[in-house]
């Protein structure tokens, strides 16, 4: 079975000192529920990476939480670029947060002593874990960030359920001023559906950036499309309830 590509992204390390890869094409973490997650990435693992992964997962699901001064799931963290690859490990290390159980508490600790990989693992996972807004201080941390893959990570699908308007506006200027892709921000047409200030933010950026003699980002024109409201059909009742 032909692999999907990999997607694009700036490569970093891993805690391990490996070069990290993009995930591959449809298992961004956040956005794929963990069962089919760990289906898709058992396909793509060689034989002995997945029997750690086995491992790993059915230790963090047996011993969740912390005993002692670092829980037996968070050194799996730690080994999940070495024994995975950097290309998975992204998915590896939200699997066993999630076989965890890991709480926004354990979130929490694991994303202020952990390195910049082990903290994009957490914001990949809130989507699967966190229910509710309690862990929007990691979100917002990650935002001020210059790293733009946690700047990624931390637009998924948790950021577009619970970041305000104004914080998630601010988000997606954001990813422009840094050259994020906006494709890293879930849930974007729907949250920039007839955003009026979201679209005369976009068009001052653009309006300053032409006055500096400075290219124009085509993600600006993207966005900037999908903040006009939807027309109506011919023949249907308008707002006021006149035919447009």
């Amino acid at each position: 079975m032909t692999q999907p590509p990999a997607a694009h992204a700036t490569p970093t390390q891993d805690a391990d000192g490996t070069p990290a890869g993009p995930e591959p094409e449809g298992t961004t973490p956040a956005r794929v529920p963990p069962a089919d997650l760990r289906s898709l990435l058992a396909a793509r693992l060689d034989p002995a990476a997945r029997a750690w992964l086995d491992r790993a997962l059915d230790e963090a699901a047996a011993h969740p939480g912390t005993h002692g001064p670092i829980s037996v799931w968070e050194l799996r963290l730690a080994e999940a670029g070495r024994r995975c690859g950097p290309a998975h490990a992204d998915a590896a290390r939200v699997l066993v947060l999630h076989a965890a159980r890991a709480d926004e508490e354990a979130l929490s600790r694991v994303y202020s002593q952990g390195t910049a990989d082990e903290r994009r693992a957490v914001l990949h996972a809130l989507a699967h874990l966190v229910p509710g807004p309690d862990a929007l201080p990691l979100v917002e941390d990650a935002l001020r960030t210059n790293d733009t893959r946690l700047v990624a990570a931390a637009l998924g699908p948790y950021a577009a359920r619970h970041l305000d308007a104004h914080q998630w506006r601010h988000a997606v200027l954001k990813c422009l001023f840094t050259g994020v892709p906006v494709d890293s921000v879930a849930d974007l047409a729907r949250r920039a559906h007839a955003d009026d200030e979201l679209a005369r933010m976009l068009a001052d950026y653009a309006a300053e950036r032409t006055a500096a003699g400075r290219t124009v980002p085509e993600d600006l024109h993207r966005v900037l499309a999908l903040t006009e409201p939807t027309p109506s059909a011919p023949g249907t009742a308008g707002p006021h309830g006149k035919e447009s």
